[in-house]
């Protein structure tokens, strides 16, 4: 459905999507800030088209769905595939019952086996080549799932970026991969201009015979009908996809840098200009959205503060496997030499 034929509900719905993920970075950055939560890095600014993005992949588990291998800044993209911001709030938090670490890793690092949702890397760009991986099981004859990768623009001077597309285009190995570019014009503190001799990120893609679009991932419309086109080609031709997405960067890079607010164009803003114009919503139906959201939100928060830590003596679940599903504690002490009986690892919070 080409973004013109969107319902009046579907906008409202991805406006609903877009401002609770907004809300949800804000409450995020004011946790790092107040010592809640050891890092934070997110995606304010790339809601426009991360919502769309989340709407249209085929989610569920296994090659005949999509795989999504993406970076930290996927928060909206998770809620527009029906995710929780409270979880987001828990894994901030590091309690545990964040469900997609268990309170052990960064905000945003997001890890959903049952949505194909790859476990989110921190380093810079390592999923383009786990991508590939997927992408080939999904070559198989009758296969419709498609295989998602996004970075952003700093990320494409990695080896791994360069790999991506030359295995993706090989005629030996032709993968239904999209690979998605969200391109802010910075990498961390370093401009893009002194960085790139190439104009756009997507131009890389023509060497390889790899269809390219470039689109203005700030606009919602635009950003639909892009995120379509590429998802509908690599479905349909089983081969690979570069799309770069213009979007901003509204609160520097990551707590690293302060997080401060920058004065780049805000998509909430330009998309309810849209709706307000387009008789949509009115302006007030737009605030009640975000008090909504900003109530929901703080309900979640407080909530998460009365949830507890991992329990201590979980500190290896999951780092070592037996055949027989155990845990991996047993078999952790056995090689170390740790009695948890009577020697119980100690946490320190």
């Amino acid at each position: 459905m080409a973004a013109k034929q969107l319902t009046k509900e579907k906008l409202r719905e991805i406006h609903s999507l877009m401002v609770e993920g907004r809300i949800l970075e804000e409450r995020l950055i004011k946790m790092n800030k107040a010592g809640e939560g050891y890092f934070w890095i997110g995606g304010p600014g790339e809601e426009a088209f991360a919502v769309p993005f989340g709407m249209l992949v085929h989610k569920g588990q296994g090659i005949q769905s999509d795989f999504l291998h993406l970076h930290y800044r996927a928060s909206a993209t998770v809620l527009a595939m029906g995710g929780n911001s409270i979880d987001a709030i828990r894994q901030m938090r590091s309690v545990s019952t964040d469900p997609y670490s268990g309170g052990r890793n960064f905000v945003n690092h997001y890890a959903i086996k049952r949505w194909n949702i790859v476990p989110v890397f921190s380093c810079i760009e390592p999923q383009y080549l786990q991508a590939l991986g997927t992408a080939h099981a999904q070559r198989e004859k009758g296969c419709k799932g498609i295989t998602v990768v996004t970075g952003g623009d700093a990320g494409t001077a990695e080896g791994d970026f360069a790999s991506a597309l030359v295995w993706s285009s090989r005629p030996a190995g032709i993968s239904p991969m999209l690979m998605i570019v969200t391109n802010n014009r910075f990498g961390i503190s370093t401009p893009w201009d002194g960085q790139h001799g190439e104009k756009n990120v997507a131009d890389r893609g023509k060497a390889f015979g790899i269809q390219t679009v470039i689109a203005n991932g700030n606009d919602v419309f635009e950003a639909w009908d892009a995120l379509e086109t590429a998802m509908e080609y690599v479905r349909k031709e089983r081969k690979p996809y570069l799309l770069e997405l213009s979007v901003s960067r509204l609160y520097g890079h990551s707590s690293a840098s302060g997080a401060p607010r920058w004065n780049e164009p805000d998509c909430i803003e330009l998309f309810e200009e849209k709706l307000i114009k387009q008789k949509v919503m009115t302006k007030e139906e737009c605030q009640a959205v975000h008090d909504k959201m900003l109530t929901k939100i703080t309900e979640a928060y407080k909530q998460v503060q009365l949830e507890p830590f991992p329990d201590p003596t979980s500190i290896y679940d999951h780092v070592w496997s037996k055949e027989d599903g155990n845990n991996g504690r047993d078999t952790f002490a056995e090689q170390m030499g740790v009695d948890f009986t009577h020697n119980p690892p100690q946490a320190h919070h």
